[in-house]
């Protein structure tokens, strides 16, 4: 009997659409290859073989980057903009300020310390036998 392995997330499935590339994937791709191909082929002769090639490549990684990376589920625009909120937009220190529940008892430990501090001023030595 056949067996077919289902995952248990579902959400993590992608939809590929051609060649086993997601619709984002074929469009980083051909976004690549439209700058690439050409910044080879119009330098090549100026740069020779070498240096075109390695500007080539040079102009299509950032479109294989934006196309492959993804973290936690959030595509590489994504995280580039939460880090860029967080670093840059966003204050560092919290607009709020919390209650402190445990000032009640502090000040009730300051008034037993100044009880006692009087008691023992007040309080007469005691006497040998």
């Amino acid at each position: 009997m056949a067996y077919v392995n289902v995952p248990n997330d579902l959400s993590k499935i992608k939809t590929k659409v051609a060649f086993n590339l997601t619709k984002r994937q074929l469009i980083c791709f051909g976004g690549a290859a439209a700058v690439g191909v050409p910044a080879y082929l119009f330098t090549r002769s100026a740069i020779g073989n070498t240096g075109a090639m390695l500007l080539m490549i040079a102009l299509m990684l950032p479109c294989f980057l934006i196309a492959m990376y993804e973290r936690d589920g959030l595509p590489f625009e994504k995280v580039v903009r939460n880090i860029v909120r967080t670093t840059f937009l966003w204050p560092r220190t919290r607009p709020y300020r919390t209650e402190n529940l445990y000032r009640y008892f502090s000040d009730s430990r300051k008034e037993v310390t100044r009880l006692e501090a009087g008691k023992k001023e007040t309080a007469r030595p005691r006497q040998k036998r």
